[in-house]
């Protein structure tokens, strides 16, 4: 298969190339089928490339040209897959492949939708390859790549203010994060004289610690902000102003998990340092707990789901902090199909209530779409730890794994996170499809969508059903011994039954929690939910205004840079620049001015000067001898 590898990333480049190229004047509509069936032929084949590796427990690889050959500097761009590397691309391919096959009904009739599935196998290509790549400098270059996609496709309605805004602020922030992760790269290649990753794991006991730490730490800035990490997240949620299917491929498949995949493929490098394990520990822990918080305060209902997403990925980030890399890409693959289903659904919600995305207008829907009803209940429990689902065997080894690498302290945080977690979940299944009917019937008349989008959930629903089940036994099932052979030298933990039936425990506990206490209030009425954000007063305004970290933002970076830059155009570029060149200009001209005065154009005044000339060039001769000429 190895001298196949390059089919996968090259059909959906090849469909984006022709979309954008031909889709306005000639395909059309049909540019939805080029673009579906390339990804659809880049998942057929990631399935062997999988079986592959399964069975051989090797490595497979395929280069294809050398780029920037300078000596004995070159970057060899060969496509590299692991085990890692091969499940990740049937997590992009399959539920790029969804996504696609949404879109074709829920983007139907848009004038731009040739754009639109170019943009969206662009999408896949540069995850595709940046999973792929065997070196950093390759994995930056598409790094790059899924960001410029990410904002074709958030500021794909460009017409709309709201989400020219919301690309503009996705790419802008992060840059701040790529800068670092940037810098972390040109440090590997000063301290290892190679990017490839296999030289730089060989070589990683080689630098100091200090180096070590630093370069780990660069590397997770990268992350933080791709992946939506405190400080960097606040760009995540304003990236539901995009289709609600490119929220799904974002959230789901692509960028955001190519910031956790980043640190897992590094992790050799990484826990290495026991000071960047806690930061990221630290980062992802609060990062959870803090997006927790908003999203059981939001009404909106994918921003609800995009809070859910910035949480959970606190949860890979800190599992990855603590030593549990394989429990942080087992949720990774989980979260993958229940997310992707939970945006799905919600654009299911929103298309069938003529673009409402407001909860407080919804109620009672699950009579008007069965199908979204119970898919996006699945993906709901999934995603709240309801066991047996894929989300309970994930999230339940994530917090295993804090108390497994002594974490205590995190461990009771990310079961009160855990416990948001199912409050915001049901809260928005109960607000949504039960109760009473909160729109107005005569103006909005709920349907259940096409066919075209309800298969796809139905596919995500079985799989955010199922998945979970290849990590049984926890810490010690068939996705463990798989993955682990990525990197040799590393074990799993031992762990006694007793210990996981403990944590199984308290985790389904806290989810059955969380949804008893939102049936009580959105169903049987005996809980007010208003009641209690007045009881809690500061603390519900503090999450409602997601922590006013947009606000803090505002006021500590945003006004002193645009305060900045109107001193750099007003005083130093109005006035020092173009003063200076001005003022060149000015004084050119009025001593051309001046002299141009002598141009009289009378032939006696030029004789009059000549004459003038040498009586003052004799009278200087005869004063002063000779000596003055030599």
């Amino acid at each position: 298969m190895s001298s196949w590898l390059f089919l996968i990333p090259l059909l959906p480049l090849a469909a984006a190339v022709i979309n954008f190229i031909l889709g306005r004047w000639f395909l059309q509509h049909a540019s939805q089928w080029l673009a579906t069936l390339a990804v659809a032929g880049s998942f057929i084949l990631s399935i062997p490339v999988f079986l592959e590796i399964v069975s051989d427990e090797q490595a497979i690889s395929q280069h294809l040209y050398t780029w920037i050959p300078a000596g004995d500097f070159d970057i060899p761009v060969t496509l590299f897959v692991d085990q890692l590397t091969a499940t990740m691309l049937l997590v992009v391919t399959g539920v790029g492949l969804l996504v696609h096959i949404y879109s074709i009904g829920y983007m139907h009739g848009d004038p731009g939708i040739y754009r639109f599935f170019s943009y969206l196998p662009l999408f896949v290509f540069s995850m595709l390859m940046l999973v792929m790549a065997n070196n950093f400098l390759v994995l930056f270059v598409f790094w790059e790549a899924v960001g410029l996609c990410s904002f074709l496709l958030i500021g794909f309605w460009y017409r709309r203010r709201s989400a020219a805004s919301a690309a503009k602020k996705a790419f802008i922030v992060n840059r701040v994060g790529d800068f670092g992760f940037g810098i972390g790269i040109l440090l590997i290649f000063v301290t290892y004289g190679t990017i490839e990753y296999a030289g730089v794991f060989d070589m990683v006991g080689d630098a100091s610690q200090t180096t070590i730490t630093v370069i780990a730490l660069l590397l997770f800035t990268g992350a933080i902000g791709k992946s939506a990490q405190l400080p960097l997240f606040v760009w995540l949620p304003d990236a539901m102003e995009g289709p609600t299917p490119v929220s799904a491929l974002i959230h789901a498949a692509t960028m955001v998990t190519a910031g956790i995949f980043v640190l897992a493929r590094a992790y050799p490098v990484v826990s290495q340092s026991a000071d960047a394990m806690m930061v990221i520990s630290i980062v992802g822990i609060a990062t959870a707990f803090v997006a927790a918080t908003i999203a059981v305060t939001q009404y909106d209902i994918k921003k609800v789901v995009a809070y859910s997403t910035v949480s959970q990925l606190g949860f890979m980030a800190f599992a990855i902090g603590t030593g549990a890399w394989i429990a942080a890409i087992f949720h990774l693959v989980t979260h993958a199909f229940f997310k992707g289903l939970l945006f799905l659904g919600a654009g299911s919600v929103i298309h069938g209530m003529h673009e409402e995305q407001d909860m407080r207008k919804m109620g009672g829907l699950k009579k008007y779409m069965p199908i979204t009803y119970w898919t996006f209940l699945i993906g709901a429990a999934a995603n709240a730890g309801i066991i047996p689902l894929a989300g309970f065997w994930s999230k339940d080894e994530i917090i295993l794994g804090t108390w497994l690498y002594d974490h205590t302290v995190i461990m009771v945080i990310a079961f009160i996170t855990a416990f948001f977690t199912s409050l915001y979940m049901f809260r928005a299944v109960f607000m949504t499809f039960h109760g009473e009917e909160r729109f107005n019937p005569d103006e909005v008349h709920p349907h259940e969508s096409p066919r075209i989008m309800t298969i796809p959930l139905i596919v995500l629903a079985v799989f955010a059903a199922t998945i979970g089940f290849i990590g049984f036994p926890p810490e010690d099932g068939w996705f463990h011994h798989f993955l682990i052979n990525a990197f040799p030298g590393l074990t799993l933990p031992d762990v006694a039954w007793s210990t996981i039936f403990i944590f199984a425990g308290i985790s389904t506990l806290i989810a059955l929690s969380g949804l008893f206490i939102q049936y009580m209030a959105y169903v049987k009425k005996s809980i007010s939910p208003a009641g209690i954000a007045g009881l809690l007063g500061p603390l519900y305004k503090l999450a409602a205004n997601r922590w006013y970290l947009d606000e803090i933002y505002d006021v500590l970076i945003v006004r002193p840079l645009v305060a900045f830059s109107m001193f750099l155009w007003r005083f130093v570029d109005a006035q020092v620049i173009d003063g200076t060149v001005n003022g060149v200009a000015t004084l050119v001209t009025y001593t051309s001015q001046q002299w141009r005065k002598a141009q009289t154009g009378l032939i006696a005044n030029y004789v009059f000067a000549i004459a003038l000339g040498a009586i003052i060039i004799i009278g200087a001769f005869m004063i002063f001898g000779s000596n003055l000429f030599q």
